[in-house]
């Protein structure tokens, strides 16, 4: 085969420049390569034989390395959004069926003794020629009792402060309430009875209006 002179002859002293061999053309390559400068086949940089990239030898995918951070500490039990601890004051205790807190001695007045003061009312009433019922009522207002009230044991308790119903919440529950408690006649009061009877907390119409709740207190734990 005939060569063509080379158009550019390196000088005295220089060599001619020659392009770098392909692979396949006396340098060796992939695997071969490898094997000629020292290093495994498929070997990354400073790894040893058979160890996966990161990991010390022996050492299992997975495995903590033993470096990093310290694990946190466990999450107390109920710790989270819109948990909190019901505080409960000293002589009360936390009533689960009404979610309220209550005197210690007391307990939420039934449905069936709020329903006979109701109808022991009456009798009261007409005994008294009505003025004295009147009187009576207002006489032991101030003690968070009316005179059915009375008779059965029971105190109207309001929970926003803890207390036994004063006068003049008292005197709100017993006129503007039952007044609301009549409004529309017989609607009005079959949603108040509707209400106390479903209700955890047995509060009617006139309860809701005064924020009282009626609590059954057969020791007279609330008269101090």
């Amino acid at each position: 085969m005939s060569q063509y002179p080379d158009p550019y002859p390196p000088g005295p002293g220089q060599e001619g420049t020659q392009p770098s061999p392909e692979p396949g053309y006396g340098q060796p390559s992939g695997e071969a390569y490898d094997r000629a400068y020292g290093q495994q086949p498929c070997q990354a940089y400073g790894q040893q034989p058979g160890q996966a990239y990161g990991r010390q030898p022996g050492q299992a995918y997975g495995q903590p390395t033993g470096q990093g951070f310290t694990a946190a500490p466990p999450v107390p039990a109920g710790y989270g959004y819109g948990q909190y601890q019901n505080v409960v004051p000293q002589g009360m205790y936390f009533d689960q069926l009404s979610g309220l807190n209550l005197p210690d001695g007391t307990r939420l007045a039934s449905v069936g003794r709020r329903i006979g003061a109701y109808f022991l009312s009456i009798p009261l009433f007409i005994a008294t020629l009505g003025i004295g019922y009147v009187i009576w009522g207002v006489i032991i207002w101030g003690r968070g009792q009316t005179p059915a009230l009375q008779v059965l044991g029971m105190r109207a308790w309001r929970p926003e402060t803890n207390k036994v119903a004063g006068f003049w919440f008292m005197a709100l529950r017993e006129t503007v309430g039952r007044i609301i408690d009549g409004i529309l006649g017989l609607i009005t009061e079959i949603t108040s009875f509707v209400l106390f009877v479903a209700g955890k907390k047995h509060q009617a119409l006139h309860d809701i209006i005064a924020g009282t709740v009626i609590l059954h207190d057969p020791d007279k734990v609330l008269a101090s």
